[in-house]
C-alpha cells in the first residue's frame, strides 16, 4: 500500500518502543476503533552502546511483519533518554565554560537557596562543568545590555589558545547579562571557530537567553556538554534510516512537547531532555480530549523511572525550567536547573528495573539505580542478579512466564525469587513471598508520595483527577495507586506499553521562544515588548516551519511578580500589540492570576514583568467526545491463577483475561488480570474494568459511585 505511514520511536533505559501507524484506516488490530488509524507496535531492548541500533531493530521488525516498505514511510518521529542519561551519567563530551571575568564559581557557588534548610553538612550537587574547565574573558554589560567593560579581545585569544591546547571538544559560552545583548557571546563564537572550526560551540544568549545567570549557564553548560554526542547520535540514525530506504524526514520531539527539524535538535540538544516523557504527556493529553476529561494526572511507568504529570482543560501544565539528575529525592534545588520551556513532570527512580535493597536501619529501598536492559532484571535470566520490582510482580503472580508479552523474553520465576532472597529476604528475615510484597509496596508508596508532591507543588487538590495509566509497568501498579491518591477511576488506553511514541504521533510542531526583558506596570516600555514579542513569534515560527507549511497557532506569555519577590507567575497574553493604555490591563490581568494562585493578591506594590515567551504550534484538530461505557456484560474467566491482592492482603485466585477478547462494554470484576502482548492490567478484588469503544479501559471501584468531571 503506498504511503500513509508514520513511525514513532521512543528510546528509555530499559526497552525502545516502535509504533508504526497507518493514518488512513481506523481499526487497531484486536482492540477496537480508534480515531487515530491502525498501530502496530513493538518493544525491544535498548542497545545502550549504539541506540540507534535498538530503533533500527524494532522498525525492521514491524516493517517485515507487516510488509511495508520503508520507502512508503512519511515521517519518523523519535525522543529520547540519550541527552538526560549523559547529564546523569557525566559521559558527554569535554567541555569547556567560557564566562566573565569575576564569574568563573557561577555553576558551583549556586544561589542562597537549600534544598535541605537545616542540614550543616549539607553536601550540594557536584557542578558539570569542573573549576580547571571554567575559563574567564574580560567583560562586562549591564542589565540593560549596555557595555560596561568592553570585550577584552587579546584575553579572548589566549583563552582561545587555551581551549585548543587542552583539546576541549565543545565550548558553552555565557556572559553576564547576554539575554540583553549577545554581541560579546557571538564575537567570542566568531573568534574561535575562526581558530578551531570543527569544535562544537553553544552560547546563551540562543540556547537559553533569560535572567538568572546561575540557570543561564548551567544550561549553555548542558547544551555544549550533550552536543556532540546528540549530533553524532541522530546524524547515524538519520544515515542507517536512508541506507534502509527511508526517504522521509526525521523529527524529534523536545521537551516541551512539540516537534522539531533533526538540525534543531542538533544545536539545541538540551531541549531533548524531557523529550520522551513529553510525548507520553501528549498521549494523556489526547485520551483526555477524547472522553471530556479537563483534569487529569499523567502516570507513566517504563523500565527505569516513573512520571508523574498534571493536565488540565486537555493541556499538560509547562514550566520555563526544570532539574535533571536531583540527588536528592523530591528536592527542588538537589539537581541541574535547566531554563527551557518543558512539560512539567515530577520523574522519579521506580520503574520496572529499579532496584531494591535494604539500608543499614533495615528498610526496603526502591531505586534510583535500575538494571535497565543490560542485564536486566533476575526474572529475564540474562545476567541479572539484583532484585528488580519486576521480579517482585513476577513473584506476587501479577507477571506470570506464559503471559509476558515482551518478544525473545523468557521469565524465570526461579532467578527472580532467587534475587528477592539473597537480597531483601534474607537480610529482613522474610520469605520471599513477603519480601517481594514489601517491595511492592514500597514502590506503589513512593509513586503515590511523588504524585502527591507534584501535586501540592503546584498548589492542586488531587481530588475529581482521572488517572491515565501507561507504559509497560503503569498498568501494573495504577489500580494500587488510584486507591491510595482517592481518585474514582483510571483508564488504561490502547497501546498503552507503548505510549510515548504513540504519543509522539499526535504532537504538533511546535516551538516557544523565550527572553528576559524587565519591565514595570507603572513604567511599561510598551514599544520594547511589542519589538520583542515579534522578534520571538519570528524565532519561533522559523524552527516550525522547518517541518510544516500547516496553519499556526500562537501563544504569548509572561512571567510576572510583584517588586521584592524572588520568583514569577505565568500569565497569558491576548492577542495583539501593547499601546500606552497597556500596563493598567496587564496588571489587572496579573493580580487576577496572582489571586488564583495564591488566594489573594498584594495591595500597593509595583509590578513587575520579567520573561516573555512566544510558542507557535501547527493547529492540531480535537478528536470527538466519545461517550463513557460506565457499566457492561460482566465476562466468563475460565482460567486464573493465585496473585497477591493488596485489598485482602492475601492471595487470590485471580482471573486471567486476554485483552484482545473484550469488545465493548465488557466487563471484568477483580481479582483479575487483563494480560495483552506489552502490558498487564491488575484488577485488585474491588476493581471493576469496563471496555471502550476505542478499546480503553476504564477502571473504577465496584459499589463506588462514580463522580462527573
Amino acid at each position: 500500500m503506498p504511503g500513509g505511514y508514520r513511525i514513532g520511536a521512543d528510546v528509555g533505559g530499559t526497552f525502545t518502543d516502535i509504533v508504526l501507524e497507518r493514518a488512513l484506516e481506523r481499526v487497531v488490530e484486536g482492540v477496537g476503533e480508534n480515531p487515530g488509524g491502525t498501530f502496530a507496535s513493538t518493544k525491544v531492548l535498548t542497545t545502550h552502546g549504539g541506540p540507534e541500533q535498538g530503533i533500527l531493530a524494532g522498525i525492521e521488525q514491524l516493517a517485515s511483519e507487516h510488509g511495508v516498505d520503508l520507502a512508503d514511510v512519511e515521517q519518523i518521529i523519535h525522543g529520547t533518554t540519550l541527552a538526560t542519561n549523559a547529564l546523569i551519567e557525566r559521559r558527554g563530551a569535554k567541555t569547556a565554560l567560557v564566562t566573565t571575568k569575576g564569574f568563573r564559581d557561577v555553576i558551583e557557588t549556586r544561589t542562597e537557596g537549600r534544598f535541605e534548610q537545616y542540614d550543616l553538612n549539607i553536601v550540594l550537587p557536584t557542578p558539570l562543568i569542573e573549576r580547571k574547565d571554567r575559563l574567564v574573558v574580560s567583560e562586562r554589560l549591564s542589565a540593560v545590555g549596555e557595555v560596561l567593560i568592553p570585550f577584552d579581545e587579546a584575553g579572548a585569544r589566549d583563552v582561545i589558545e587555551t581551549i585548543a591546547a587542552e583539546g576541549y571538544e565543545s565550548v558553552g559560552i555565557g556572559f553576564m547579562h547576554s539575554y540583553r545583548n549577545g554581541a560579546h557571546e557571538q564575537r567570542f563564537r566568531e573568534m574561535l571557530l575562526e581558530r578551531l572550526p570543527d569544535i562544537s560551540v553553544s552560547i546563551s544568549s540562543e540556547v537559553s537567553p533569560q535572567m538568572r545567570e546561575f540557570e543561564r549557564f548551567n544550561t549553555v553548560a548542558a547544551n555544549a556538554y550533550v552536543q556532540p554526542l546528540m549530533a553524532s547520535y541522530l546524524l547515524r540514525l538519520k544515515d542507517e534510516l536512508q541506507a534502509r530506504g527511508a526517504t522521509c524526514p526525521l523529527y524529534l520531539i523536545h521537551s516541551g512537547g512539540g516537534l522539531v527539524s533533526v538540525e534543531t535538535a542538533a544545536a539545541f540538544p538540551v531541549r531533548l531532555v524531557e523529550s520522551g516523557p513529553a510525548g507520553g504527556a501528549i498521549f494523556a493529553a489526547d485520551l483526555a480530549a477524547r472522553y471530556g476529561r479537563q483534569q487529569v494526572l499523567s502516570y507513566d511507568m517504563g523500565g527505569t523511572t516513573a512520571k508523574i504529570a498534571l493536565i488540565e482543560d486537555y493541556t499538560p501544565q509547562t514550566a520555563k525550567t526544570f532539574e535533571v539528575a536531583r540527588t536528592t529525592r523530591f528536592k527542588k534545588g538537589s539537581g541541574m536547573p535547566i531554563s527551557i520551556p518543558v512539560i512539567e513532570m515530577i520523574e522519579i527512580g521506580a520503574g520496572g528495573g529499579s532496584i531494591a535493597s535494604v539500608d543499614a536501619l533495615g528498610q526496603i529501598r526502591i531505586g534510583p539505580h535500575s538494571a535497565g536492559s543490560e542485564p536486566g532484571p533476575a526474572a529475564y535470566d540474562l545476567g541479572g542478579t539484583e532484585p528488580t520490582v519486576t521480579d517482585a510482580n513476577l513473584e506476587l503472580g501479577r507477571l506470570h512466564p506464559d503471559t509476558f508479552g515482551a518478544k525473545d523474553i523468557n521469565l524465570s520465576p526461579e532467578k527472580a525469587a532467587e534475587a528477592i532472597r539473597e537480597s531483601v529476604g534474607a537480610r529482613l528475615s522474610m520469605d520471599d513471598h513477603t519480601a517481594a510484597i514489601g517491595i511492592a509496596e514500597v514502590v506503589d508508596e513512593n509513586m503515590t508520595n511523588a504524585a502527591r508532591v507534584h501535586a501540592v507543588e503546584n498548589g492542586k487538590d488531587l481530588a475529581g483527577f482521572s488517572m491515565v495509566a501507561f507504559g509497560g509497568g503503569a498498568p501494573l501498579h495504577a489500580t494500587r495507586l488510584m486507591d491510595k491518591l482517592g481518585l474514582d477511576e483510571l483508564f488504561v488506553p490502547p497501546g498503552a506499553g507503548v505510549g510515548s511514541a504513540i504519543g509522539f504521533l499526535r504532537a504538533p510542531f511546535a516551538y516557544e521562544a523565550v527572553r528576559s526583558l524587565y519591565t514595570r506596570t507603572d513604567q511599561f516600555d510598551f514599544v520594547a515588548v511589542n519589538e520583542l514579542l515579534d522578534d520571538l513569534a519570528r524565532e519561533a515560527e522559523s524552527f516550525v516551519r522547518q517541518g510544516t507549511d500547516a496553519e499556526l497557532v500562537v501563544e504569548r506569555q509572561v512571567s510576572m511578580r510583584y517588586k521584592g519577590q524572588g520568583w514569577e507567575i505565568p500569565v497569558d497574553l491576548a492577542p495583539g500589540a501593547f499601546d500606552e493604555f497597556a500596563a493598567e490591563a496587564l496588571a489587572g490581568i496579573f493580580t487576577k492570576a496572582y489571586e488564583q494562585f495564591f488566594g489573594r493578591a498584594i495591595d500597593d506594590l509595583p509590578i513587575e514583568a520579567v520573561s516573555w515567551s512566544v510558542r507557535v504550534a501547527s493547529v492540531l484538530d480535537r478528536p470527538d467526545v466519545l461517550q463513557l461505557t460506565t457499566t457492561g456484560d460482566i465476562v466468563s474467566v475460565p482460567t486464573s491463577r493465585p496473585i497477591f491482592d493488596p485489598v485482602t492482603g492475601a492471595d487470590a485466585e485471580s482471573g486471567i483475561v486476554e485483552r484482545s477478547s473484550l469488545g465493548r462494554g465488557d466487563a471484568v470484576h477483580g481479582p483479575a488480570v487483563i494480560v495483552e502482548e506489552q502490558t498487564t492490567t491488575v484488577l485488585g478484588s474491588h476493581h471493576v474494568a469496563v471496555m471502550q469503544s476505542d478499546g480503553t479501559l476504564l477502571v473504577t471501584r465496584a459499589g463506588s459511585d462514580r463522580k462527573e468531571h
